[in-house]
């Protein structure tokens, strides 16, 4: 390959890597393996100035600017450092440093490198007057009214000598006890997660909302003051004179003079960062005096004056304890990693799914063999790899069980997928709580109170077998158990007489048809109208409903002939469940018949609940992203910035509230559809 077509095939890479990153939030390549495509084309260019284009990569600076912002030009742009992946990397900036200087003295600033999305703050006469991002280094979007409501950010200076006029920039960032909460509530509401804390924190700086960035609880760290009339000569001076007004400087930062003691820093906090309480993805080393920090001055992109040190992803190894395999509520038997904790990307990390028995072969895994362990997306543990040369001798490999771990019943393949599956569907325990707990939950029949752990005592005390049982509990029954007063056995009770009134389309979805999601559950509840008629359905006839293959529709048929299942449903009848869709729930026709529809951001007059069930009612689809197949996107307030990028990228028309109301002359102020009544209060990032 010659050097254009190496040019071309960088600059080809590194765009599909920009469009994967920014816009889909799926990276295939780590920040390390980006920025050395990024060199290599940067020194090619360099080299060979017959082959620019200013349409390259290397001539892009990322930008965060977002319709809908006031756009501010920066009084002094924003640069970017250059990155560095090695502690020699960072010994030959030191050694340039130093020539560069011409052997003066100089002293060096370490600190950390916040993973959080970048701020610029003004203040005047020691009060907060502007808050601008990043954007393109240029300009940034005006985002005061929302850092304003960053607890940790003051309004109003403490008493000292601040400049009259001066900015401060810094990182502001979701703490990892709130990103792993709000990405549990958006499991719960069945919503995409947060990759990260910097994607949590950047899309709640851009909501249109004030009060729902405040319900967030950002946080901020500060790392640089700009001012004509700094209080001293030097950076950490200044930095530590802004810790006394108010702002809140990390206590890492560490003055330092030799190149030792630069090394020093850089081992203890590739280690001690895991005990902080936000991400962190490096250390930044910053030339001491301000005026040599000026003498040494810029590249094109860059101060010669700092460096970014980027710490490895973060990856653990910790010894196996045991494998555990855990069957699930479809029978899947599951093999768990259960590890000596350890602390990974803020959390302790005590078991890591194996996922099936292709991994564990693939891994070679045998008993306590020493495990490393990596957050995917930095959320899921996730077994990477085996620390062989620390491997006990004649250690036995690990083999999955051929029994279930519950009943033990000898396990089967599921056919064409490397799945073992328990057969026992009514005599495994696991499957049958499991099945009790998914139907009474929130987006099934709703029962308040029976969760988990209530399912099992239900279960173990012989009151529950199977999910007809629960319309024979009474108050003096539940009140009876350990653990169940007075007060939580009339929720229950309440809660079972409320869902009686549940549409016949959430009925289905709470059954556990194997493949049969609630989208598909609304789908076939609105084509069908009754469980009658789907019961009388032949194989043929099934597989000619929307959004049902051969498969679905062969364990739709299987799972109604079932004995079980048929006396289930007859008893779920007789209790008062509805078997079929009541008309006067809400309009059903062929407005939105075979279109995809994506819904995102907050709404005024339905839940997004009702929305899915609206346009399921009429003909169309709920899909959970956007790509060429979406018919529209249904918009309401504070859509995520990426997907109207992505919209925009695609020609993907975007409907808002109520002209999707009019299209389907819907009333917005009242409730129309099948679904849950209720707002929906978090936007999609």
């Amino acid at each position: 390959m010659d050097t254009r077509e190496r040019i071309e095939q960088l600059r080809n890479e590194l765009h599909r890597h920009n469009h994967n990153y920014y816009i889909l939030n799926s990276p295939e390549i780590s920040d390390r393996e980006f920025d050395g495509m990024m060199h290599e084309l940067e020194k090619l260019e360099q080299e060979h100035p017959e082959y620019a284009d200013p349409l390259s990569p290397t001539q892009r600076v990322g930008s965060d600017l977002t319709k809908g912002f006031e756009h501010v030009v920066h009084a002094r742009p924003m640069m970017s450092l250059s990155n560095t992946y090695s502690i020699d990397e960072v010994d030959e900036w030191f050694g340039r440093v130093k020539k560069a200087l011409e052997g003066e003295d100089f002293k060096i600033v370490g600190e950390m490198k916040f993973d959080g999305t970048s701020i610029s703050i003004t203040y005047r006469n020691g009060r907060l007057e502007r808050a601008v991002t990043r954007g393109d280094g240029t300009q940034g979007d005006d985002v005061t009214s929302n850092v304003k409501t960053i607890r940790s950010i003051p309004l109003q200076l403490q008493p000292g000598d601040w400049p009259d006029e001066f900015e401060i920039r810094g990182e502001i960032l979701m703490p990892w006890e709130v990103f792993e909460k709000l990405n549990a509530e958006r499991a719960y509401n069945e919503e995409p997660l947060f990759a990260n804390p910097r994607n949590a924190a950047s899309g709640t700086l851009k909501m249109q909302d004030s009060k729902e960035v405040a319900k967030r609880h950002l946080d901020a760290r500060f790392y640089y003051l700009l001012s004509d009339r700094l209080p001293y000569n030097n950076h950490y001076d200044n930095m530590e004179a802004a810790r006394r007004w108010g702002f809140k400087v990390s206590k890492a930062m560490k003055l330092m003079e030799t190149l030792e003691e630069v090394d020093e820093y850089i081992g203890y906090w590739d280690e001690e960062r895991k005990n902080l309480p936000v991400a962190t993805d490096g250390l930044v080393f910053k030339v001491n005096s301000l005026r040599q920090q000026l003498n040494l001055g810029y590249t094109a992109k860059s101060p010669r004056w700092a460096v970014a040190f980027k710490f490895n992803p973060e990856r653990a190894c910790t010894p196996l304890r045991f494998v555990s395999f855990e069957t699930g509520r479809m029978g899947i038997v599951t093999p768990v990693a259960n590890l000596e904790p350890v602390q990974l990307s803020g959390t302790i990390v005590k078991r890591a799914s194996l996922h099936n028995d292709d991994i564990i072969q693939e891994l070679d895994i045998h008993e306590g063999d020493s495990l490393y362990v990596e957050k995917a997306g930095e959320i899921i543990p996730q077994i990477t790899g085996v620390d062989v040369s620390a491997r006990i001798p004649g250690a036995a490999k690990i083999v999955f069980v051929k029994e279930c771990p519950e009943c033990g019943t000898p396990l089967r393949r599921i056919f064409g997928e490397a799945a073992w599956c328990c057969p026992n569907k009514y005599g495994c325990r696991p499957q049958i709580t499991g099945r009790i707990e998914h139907f009474c939950a929130r987006r099934m029949m709703d029962i308040d109170g029976i969760g988990e752990e209530t399912a099992e005592l239900l279960f173990d005390a012989g009151l529950v077998e199977n999910i007809g049982d629960i319309y024979s509990l009474t108050a003096e029954k539940l009140s009876s158990l350990d653990r169940i007063g007075e007060k939580t056995a009339s929720r229950i009770m309440a809660g079972i007489e409320e869902s009686k009134s549940v549409p016949f389309g959430r009925v289905l979805y709470a059954l556990s048809i194997p493949n049969v999601g609630e989208t598909t559950a609304k789908r076939i509840a609105r084509t069908v109208g009754s469980m009658e008629r789907l019961r009388g359905m032949t194989l043929e006839e099934l597989t000619a409903l929307p959004d049902v293959g051969p498969i679905i529709a062969g364990c739709i048929h299987d799972f109604l002939r079932d004995p079980v299942n048929v006396a289930n449903i007859e008893n779920l009848a007789e209790a008062g469940v509805r078997m079929r869709v009541d008309e006067t729930q809400g309009p059903s026709g062929t407005a939105l018949q075979d279109k995809a529809i994506v819904i995102s951001g907050t709404f005024r007059h339905h839940s997004r609940d009702e929305y899915k069930d609206i346009i399921v009612a009429q003909g169309g689809k709920n899909t959970g992203s956007i790509s060429k197949k979406t018919s529209f996107v249904l918009a309401g307030e504070n859509m995520g910035p990426a997907k109207l990028d992505k919209c925009r990228s695609l020609g993907i028309p975007i409907v808002g509230e109520d002209e999707f109301l009019q299209m389907l002359n819907i009333n917005g102020e009242e409730p129309e559809a099948e679904g849950e009544a209720g707002t929906a209060t978090e936007a999609e990032g």
